[in-house]
C-alpha cells in the first residue's frame, strides 16, 4: 500500500469538506487512516489458499457435515466506503481431507478485508473452499449489517442483508441446505 499517497488523498478529503488540514485535532488524521488501511485493507495482498492447503487426511472415515458458525468479520462497502459487519457461517461436506477450523475464519478474514460488496463476499468464501478442499459440498451464509443502509440514505439501523452461497453437492441436495439452515439458526 502506498501510504504517501493514502495521506495525502486524506488531506484532500478534508480539505473539501470544509475541515482545517493544520487544526490540531486533525494533525495525525493522514498518518492514522494510512495505518488503519493497512489493516482494514490488507486482504488485497492475500489469498487464503496456503492457509487452507494445510490439510489433514480423513480418507475413509465417515462423512459429516463440517460447520462454523457465527464468525465475525468487519468489511469495507466498495460503493460508499463505510463498514458492513457481520457473521459468516461455513459448512463443507469432506473429501478425503478437512482443514483446520482456524483457517476458515482466516479464509473470511482474507475476503472482508477488501473493499466489497457481500455477495462476492460470500461467492468467494465458498469458491475457495471448494477449490482447496475438494470438498463434496461447501454452504456459505453471511448476514450483515450495512453502514450505507444504517447511517445515511434510507437509514434504517437494524436491517440485516442475507447471503448464502451452495457448491457442489450442497448445490442441488435440499437435505443438506435445509441441515446448514437449521444448524446457523
Amino acid at each position: 500500500m502506498d501510504q504517501e499517497k493514502i495521506k495525502a488523498a486524506v488531506r484532500l478529503f478534508l480539505e473539501g469538506i470544509g475541515e482545517d488540514v493544520n487544526r490540531p485535532g486533525l494533525l495525525e488524521t493522514p498518518d492514522r487512516i494510512a495505518r488503519m488501511c493497512t489493516e482494514l485493507y490488507g486482504g488485497l495482498a492475500k489469498t487464503p489458499d496456503e492457509d487452507l492447503a494445510r490439510q489433514f487426511d480423513v480418507e475413509g472415515e465417515e462423512d459429516g457435515l463440517v460447520l462454523v458458525k457465527d464468525i465475525a468479520f468487519y468489511s469495507t462497502c466498495e460503493h460508499h466506503l463505510v463498514p458492513f459487519y457481520g457473521k459468516a457461517h461455513i459448512a463443507y461436506l469432506p473429501g478425503d481431507k478437512v482443514v483446520g477450523l482456524s483457517k476458515l475464519a482466516r479464509t473470511v478474514e482474507i475476503y472482508a478485508r477488501r473493499p466489497q460488496i457481500q455477495e462476492r463476499l460470500t461467492r468467494q468464501i465458498a469458491d475457495a473452499v471448494a477449490r482447496c478442499l475438494k470438498a463434496k459440498g461447501v454452504m456459505v451464509a453471511v448476514e450483515a449489517e450495512h453502514m450505507c443502509m444504517t447511517m445515511r440514505g434510507i437509514k434504517k439501523p437494524g436491517a440485516k442483508t442475507f447471503t448464502l452461497a451452495a457448491r457442489g453437492v450442497c448445490e442441488t441436495d435440499k437435505a443438506w441446505q435445509q441441515q446448514f439452515l437449521e444448524l446457523i439458526r
